[in-house]
């Protein structure tokens, strides 16, 4: 499990209910390249707080040179911005 806070780009849906779902984001790779995501499932998404500040955290699904990783995405809702929290491989 490699942890690294870092912002990234992220192309979310929002439903008509409000609910907001990722579906693909870019981070830059160990080779200061930027890497394409695509989502393939959100695992499970849930609101948090973090001194005060609202988010939510969404565990996703994604393949990435033909192998199933783990990201750990989290949205914060006053500055509307992304955030990589882990990638789990």
């Amino acid at each position: 499990m490699e942890q690294k806070i870092c912002p990234v780009d992220v192309i979310a849906v929002c439903s008509a209910s409000g609910d907001i779902r990722p579906l693909r984001f870019r981070m830059e790779d160990e080779k200061h390249q930027l890497l394409r995501v695509d989502i393939d499932e959100v695992v499970s998404s849930k609101p948090v707080q973090y001194v005060g500040i609202e988010a939510w955290v969404f565990l996703c699904r994604a393949t990435i040179e033909g192998q199933k990783r783990l990201f750990e995405l989290k949205f914060t809702i006053r500055s509307h911005s992304w955030q990589l929290m882990r990638k789990v491989y």
